[in-house]
């Protein structure tokens, strides 16, 4: 190995050292079983409540048996991007589903299916930023504080001017885009509908006003919404009663749906322009069909009385979760989604108490920078309609006992 070589490895390895002395190693956990509320991981069994496998369907019968119908007929892969032979009826079949399930915001509604919901993302914010005679360089967006990595990702790779609005505030957008009025271009806000380390929902009703007022996309990221929020899980669009032709809404089908991929509905004319352009689409080989096929028969459940069901036993779960939180001595923030912070403050803090769930044979995962801002790093209790009460009250006394120590 050459001087350069070991130079290089002594870079990376201090790198480390630097991530290690500020508490902030990410280490990967291995599942020896489904996902589930109650599961096998590292060889031990415990409680889940890292997942978002929101409604507890990444391990139901049903989904099992559609992929596996689906490899059966279509096979184990795609063998090509979905322009070069690799679309199959069942992507197209899902497409449609996906249209009609939430596309009811806009006229003419058409869905895409991406492999990944970050695929998506960055698909959505490069392929609308690049309209127009000079590319991203003539577009301004407008991007929440707070939004996922996959839309800052994608904002940064648009080459548009990327504007920042602290969190939720609709008057300071609505400044931010009045003081834009004499500049041409493309405008784009962009916003998660569920915030994935707070649990808040944006206010879409007030965005989509101000969107309208400057002639301005809205791109609304539904990850921790789609499957759980609006009447039959249609999604935050739905809850809110949302229509319009400025709406571009991603959602993604590995979280409430229990299986994997994400799509993109807006109107055709938008999405046409993406299977021309989109380069996250066009260049990647498509997901196999058997999971498209299992999709497809996940949004039956979902649209459908034991998805009601599911729905009602998670807000049960909900507020229980926000009642436990509130007795301990740690800062638990006002989510009433499956996402459900509590805030601890520093890092090894955070780290510690998540050993210590472990210790009780809880999975509660451990927040910290630059996943969230310095100081205040959190446990991230993610609920499942998988779960039980007895579960909670499991985890309610774990709290508590931890709480009450030194």
């Amino acid at each position: 190995m050459s001087k350069t070589s070991f130079a290089l490895f002594d870079t990376l390895k201090q790198g480390l050292a630097d991530i290690d002395r500020n508490g902030l190693r990410r280490r990967r956990r291995i599942a020896d079983s489904a996902c589930a509320a109650h599961m096998t991981v590292d060889g031990r069994e415990i409680i889940g409540f890292a997942s978002n496998d929101y409604l507890g369907l990444a391990a139901h019968e049903t989904l099992r048996e559609a992929l596996a119908e689906g490899a059966q007929k279509y096979g184990a892969g795609s063998g090509g991007s979905h322009l070069l032979g690799g679309h199959s009826r069942a992507h197209a079949k899902l497409e449609d589903d996906l249209a009609a399930f939430s596309g009811g915001f806009v006229d003419q509604a058409r869905a895409l299916y991406f492999s990944t919901g970050y695929m998506a993302n960055l698909a959505t914010l490069t392929t609308l930023g690049a309209v127009g005679p000079s590319g991203g360089r003539s577009t301004l967006m407008f991007c929440d504080a707070l939004n996922h990595a996959s839309l800052i990702d994608g904002a940064r790779l648009s080459r548009a001017e990327i504007r920042i609005y602290p969190h939720a505030h609709v008057e300071a957008l609505d400044a931010m885009l009045d003081a834009s009025v004499n500049e041409g271009g493309t405008k784009i806000i962009v916003t998660d509908s569920v915030f994935s380390m707070d649990g808040d929902i944006a206010p879409l009703a007030r965005l989509l006003e101000v969107a309208e007022r400057y002639g301005a996309w809205l791109v609304v990221d539904d990850a921790h919404g789609f499957g759980v929020l609006g009447p039959q899980g249609r999604g935050a669009l739905a809850e809110a009663a949302l229509h319009s032709p400025h709406l571009v809404y991603v959602g993604t089908l590995g979280k409430a749906a229990g299986v994997s991929g994400a799509f993109v509905i807006a109107h055709e004319t938008v999405i046409e322009w993406f299977v021309q352009r989109a380069r996250s689409y066009i260049f990647t080989t498509a997901s196999p069909p058997a999971v498209a096929h299992a999709v497809s028969a996940s949004l039956k459940i979902i649209g459908g009385q034991e998805g009601d069901l599911r729905r009602a036993h998670l807000a049960t779960l909900i507020d229980s979760t926000r009642a436990i939180l509130q007795r301990t001595r740690w800062l638990p923030v006002d989510s009433h989604t499956a996402v459900q912070p509590l805030i601890i403050g520093g890092n090894e803090e955070t780290l510690t108490l998540a050993a210590a769930l472990d210790e009780y044979r809880m999975w509660v995962p451990a927040i910290r920078p630059p996943t969230v801002p310095v100081g205040t790093s959190r446990l991230r209790i993610s609920l499942s309609a998988a779960h039980s009460h007895d579960d909670l009250a499991k985890l309610d006394d774990a709290l508590q006992t931890l709480s009450n120590r030194p």
